[in-house]
Order: structure tokens, then C-alpha cells, then sequence
């Protein structure tokens, strides 16, 4: 495989986030009328380090805190606990209307019912994140992160943190670590800066060694045109991706890797989860297969993760693809967002559908 990571680091995978916390109501039921909640601290970069860092790889994010904050403290806690250290500078709240981190309230969803998601994210702390506030030459050029792993939600949040992911970018890249962008587009966060966000994309992008989306992503984000989907039949879906990355690699040459997941819902409780991968000029192609859904919600972060850790065994590309589809399976048979997984043992027992008892 041409993706190589650098041989002294740290950090596996270091990231810019904005921290924030979850809420889900227990036993899978809805927001409106739920008393009972489980909370997690959770944010889409994190979710993709955690796979890696449950795995043996220390993991980095790159953040911001509310001082003197319990839910700031809830975060800090849950972090360490799972083997990723975080840096960020604290700022006052500045009173009850100030700086707070953000709160994601969702259900899992059942049967027919699909689940809602709730964002609250006013005054959110993470969105005034800038590259002066970190050390990047002690970061990256002493300590030394393997990979960089951008998301289009932290690109995305506000002018401030847009600048700061191009600028992490730039900086890593001198100092030889890998820069992975997950493109993720979210119309909300677009609107009104579309022109300026496809041009820092763009020029993320064109840095990139991987770049992680689906086709509404590489065209909405990046402006390609490329060949429609096309209806519901998976194979179209598939020749569809393949077309618009035959594409994107003609407008990035740089790219070494590109990825994506195939999602086909069948209902809250089960859908079907397949993924593509294209490296070296080789498209390889995950096959649709039923899952169990326990919460649907991080599993194209856990399949980040999981090929993002691929690439920093040094495997190749179809056995990176096969892994991260295999993580991206585990995160919906728990209620958190993230996959921990306890073993490379588990996860390739989750790809061959081995689910018997361990004893």
C-alpha cells in the first residue's frame, strides 16, 4: 500500500473537535416521553479516534473547554478513561447566556419509528477554536501524530474553526503525518457560506491522502459533477460512486485513498451496511449485509475509525476496508456513539459473523 504512516508518534490519530454530550433515553424510547436518559460525552471527530485508541493507539483532540464547568469535567473524564488525551484552552462561561459545550439529545429509534436527533449548540465553545492556541510544533514535530483526521462538521461549524482545520492541515503535512477529511456534509451548517466552504474544502482536499464521503458529499462539498446513483438498486448506487471517484481523483491527484459506506436502512432495527473502497487504482466493494441496530447513530464514524486503524498497521487497502466495516457494525449494538472495541479478535469475529460465546 503507497499510505504510509511516519515511523515515530505519539498519537495515532489526532483531531480538532468540539466536545459536546449526549443524551438517550434508555430502553429505546422516545425523547417526548422519556424520565430516564443515558449521557455520554461524544463529537463526530472523537468518535473516529476512539476505535484506534481502544485498540492501543494514544489518541489527540484538539479542543476547547467552558472553565470550572461539570460538564466540561464529564468530558475531560470520559476521554481519559478511554485512552485519549485532549488539550484546549478553558474559557470562562461569561454568565448564563456565555460559552457552553454543546448537547445532542437523540433517540435510538424502533421498528417503524425512525429515531429524532436534537441539537442544541448555542454559544458552543468549539466554535471559536484557532490554531495560535496550540503548541503545533511541540504537537506534531516533537511528539508526532501519524494522522490528522478531519471532519466536514468541525470544517463546517463557523468561520474560526473552518480556518483552524486548513491551517492544521497545512501544518501537518510539513511535519510528514497523513491528513484524513471526512467530507460530511450538513446543509444547515452551509447555508449562507456555501461559496466560502467549498473553497476551504476544496483546498482541504487537495491535501488530503484520504478522503472519506458519499456522492452527495463529493459533489455538494466539492463541486464535482459526476453520474447520478440513480434509484434504489444498490448496484447502480456502487457504479454511481465509483463514477464520482473517478472524478474526484482526477481533481485530486494528491488523494491516495477514498472511502464510503453503504447504508439501506430497513427499519430502526436493522439495516444493510456495505462500504467501498478505492486505493492504488483498485476499486474494492464491501457487499450489503443485514445488521442488528441497537442505535444507528457513529457507525460511519466507527467505519473511519476502523480503516483509519488499517492504515496505521500498515494493511492493505481491502483488509483496511474489511476492518472498518466490521467497526462501523459494532458501534450500533450499544448505546454510545463510539465503538470501543476489546480486541482485533472481535472485530474480525464481527466481519466473518461470528457471534458465538467467547469463554
Amino acid at each position: 500500500m503507497s499510505l504510509k504512516v511516519k515511523e515515530n508518534f505519539k498519537y495515532g490519530i489526532a483531531c480538532p473537535t468540539s466536545m459536546g454530550v449526549r443524551i438517550t433515553p434508555l430502553n429505546r424510547m422516545p425523547v417526548e416521553n422519556s424520565h430516564l436518559f443515558y449521557m455520554q460525552a461524544t463529537s463526530a471527530e472523537s468518535n473516529v479516534v476512539n476505535i484506534s485508541s481502544s485498540l492501543g493507539y494514544k489518541g489527540l483532540v484538539l479542543t476547547k473547554f467552558v472553565k470550572d464547568n461539570a460538564i466540561a469535567t464529564f468530558i475531560k473524564n470520559e476521554l481519559r478513561s478511554r485512552n485519549i488525551d485532549f488539550e484546549g484552552a478553558e474559557v470562562p462561561t461569561g454568565g448564563p447566556w456565555g460559552f457552553r459545550h454543546q448537547f445532542n439529545i437523540a433517540d435510538s429509534g424502533f421498528g417503524v419509528r425512525g429515531a429524532v436527533v436534537t441539537n442544541d449548540r448555542a454559544g458552543e465553545v468549539g466554535r471559536t477554536l484557532n490554531i495560535k492556541e496550540f503548541d503545533i510544533e511541540r504537537i506534531f514535530g516533537q511528539e508526532g501524530v501519524a494522522i490528522l483526521h478531519l471532519s466536514g462538521l468541525i470544517a463546517a461549524l463557523s468561520e474560526d474553526t473552518s480556518k483552524f482545520c486548513l491551517d492544521l492541515a497545512k501544518a501537518a503535512k510539513q511535519y510528514g503525518t497523513l491528513v484524513s477529511f471526512d467530507l460530511n456534509f450538513r446543509a444547515t451548517f452551509w447555508k449562507g457560506r456555501e461559496e466560502e466552504l467549498r473553497q476551504i474544502f476544496t483546498e482541504i482536499a487537495s491535501i488530503s491522502d484520504i478522503l472519506i464521503g458519499n456522492e452527495e458529499d463529493f459533489q455538494l462539498c466539492l463541486g464535482l459533477q459526476g453520474p447520478e446513483a440513480g434509484g434504489k438498486d444498490i448496484q447502480s448506487k456502487i457504479e454511481g460512486f465509483k463514477g464520482m471517484i473517478l472524478a474526484a481523483k482526477e481533481k485530486f491527484p494528491n488523494t491516495q485513498m477514498f472511502a464510503t459506506t453503504l447504508r439501506t436502512v430497513t427499519n430502526a432495527n436493522d439495516n444493510l451496511w456495505g462500504s467501498i473502497l478505492e486505493a492504488d487504482g483498485k476499486f474494492y466493494v464491501e457487499d450489503q449485509r443485514s445488521i442488528p441496530i441497537m442505535d444507528r447513530i457513529g457507525g460511519g464514524d466507527g467505519f473511519s475509525g476502523g480503516l483509519l486503524y488499517g492504515v496505521l498497521k500498515g494493511w492493505e487497502p481491502e483488509k483496511c476496508m474489511q476492518f472498518g466495516w466490521a467497526t462501523g457494525a459494532l458501534v450500533p449494538t450499544t448505546l454510545n456513539d463510539y465503538g470501543s472495541p476489546s480486541s482485533e479478535d472481535q472485530v474480525w469475529n464481527i466481519y466473518n459473523g461470528n457471534a458465538r460465546v467467547k469463554r
